[in-house]
């Protein structure tokens, strides 16, 4: 299909459904296929043209279209507790159940796991390779304690690099290509850099970019960062919202952008239209978020230890100074008016340091919160009314606060 006339949103829709199709005609031509955590060095698979699949894309699939809680009550009814992370019992329950309305993707031969986004998938992808006999490349990504991510990471992740390559030829029965690795590198690299540009017009007033377009958009950036569609694709939005910019348009043309806001978080994907509505209702556009910069993945092209230091620097791989002078950052760079912190009870991680992180950042900023309860696919952790009343709150003090700069 020609995409040169395309907007960038058909061609999201377009590349989402050659993503899926492509990895379920790969597994009936009997080509092995991955699957992989949402922040890995992708750039080893596509070198060695391994057709990628990402759970947790899928499972936020699932939870957007509203039948996530079929595979969790499954994968609680095997044994699985609550309490795990909710793309984990989407996944698992798919894994036994194979098919989703919302969209079907192949079994596994390889598992393929990170973990500098939690620890979580560990354990998840450990569980999977078990039960579908199937081999483990695992990245073992330490815990920054320190302010910087601290050399020996840098090394020790270089070496999981290195080993992994190994692994890789011993799985496909073929020699890594370095050549076309540093091409792999290179494109990644130009792809991340048009997502940060294109996310960063929201710096403009109004933001020509509605932000929640960032969480459908972040799906291509998770699983097409090192080929030539995704850079296509990411550098056609930056463009759009470029042209939007210059002609001073906001992100809605049925709504006015009174407030600016960051999400902190990963969306509601099972409430996504009435998370989204609510902030509109009320002029609130998200201009920014902590999660989807996780993919902003930047290295010198070629440069191994480049690349496991950035790998390992994830923002949920970080400590509590850091999470909180990038909040600040964020409040500054984007001219953030208020914080929404999605209490989000399936990421441990994010979450636990997020009240901390709230009084930091607030009493360094001045910029008023709110926090509400909820999940990323599991749809009974979130109460519409709970939600609705923090956002007025926050509304609130949102007000007062301009109404003090406006009396000087």
């Amino acid at each position: 299909m020609d995409t040169k006339e395309m907007t960038s949103k058909e061609m999201l829709n377009h590349l989402v459904e050659k993503h899926y199709e492509g990895a379920l005609q790969a597994k009936k031509e009997g080509k092995p296929v991955v699957w992989a955590t949402s922040i890995c060095p992708q750039e080893l698979l596509e070198t060695m043209d391994l057709v990628t699949v990402y759970p947790e894309n899928h499972a936020a699939a699932i939870g957007a279209r509203k039948e996530a809680l079929t595979f969790i009550e499954h994968s609680e009814a095997e044994g699985y507790s609550g309490d795990i992370c909710s793309y984990a019992r989407v996944n698992m329950g798919y894994t036994d159940i194979q098919h989703a309305q919302a969209q079907d993707i192949p079994l596994p031969d390889l598992i393929f796991c990170c973990s500098n986004i939690c620890n979580t998938v560990i354990k998840w992808y450990e569980n999977l390779a078990k039960k579908l006999q199937i081999p483990l490349i695992m990245f073992d990504m330490p815990f920054n304690h320190t302010y910087e991510v601290p050399e020996h990471s840098i090394k020790y992740m270089k070496g999981q690099i290195e080993y992994a390559i190994a692994q890789l030829e011993d799985f496909t029965k073929k020699k890594f290509d370095y050549d076309k690795f540093r091409e792999v590198m290179k494109l990644s690299n130009a792809t991340c850099e048009w997502w940060k540009k294109a996310t960063d017009w929201a710096k403009v007033t109004p933001s020509p970019l509605n932000g929640f377009d960032m969480f459908n958009y972040m799906a291509m950036i998770v699983c097409m960062r090192g080929n030539e569609d995704g850079h296509k694709l990411f550098k056609l939005w930056h463009d759009e919202m470029e042209a939007k910019a210059k002609a001073g348009l906001g992100p809605w043309k049925s709504a006015e952008e009174k407030y600016r806001v960051i999400w902190d978080g990963i969306a509601c994907w099972p409430h996504l239209s009435v998370t989204f509505k609510t902030l509109k209702k009320y002029g609130i556009n998200m201009v920014t978020s902590t999660y989807p910069e996780s993919w902003n993945v930047r290295y010198e092209t070629g440069d191994i230890d480049g690349m496991a230091k950035a790998y390992a620097s994830n923002y949920a791989n970080r400590n509590l100074d850091y999470d909180t002078d990038n909040m600040k950052k964020l409040v500054e760079d984007f001219s953030v008016e208020g914080i929404v912190y999605h209490s989000n009870r399936s990421c441990k991680l994010m979450d636990f340091r997020q009240y901390e992180v709230q009084r930091r950042v607030a009493e360094a900023t001045g910029v008023p919160s709110v926090v509400f309860d909820g999940d990323q696919t599991d749809p009974r952790n979130f109460s519409q009314a709970q939600y609705e009343t923090r956002i007025q709150a926050l509304v609130e003090m949102m007000e007062k606060n301009k109404e003090a700069r406006r009396r000087g």
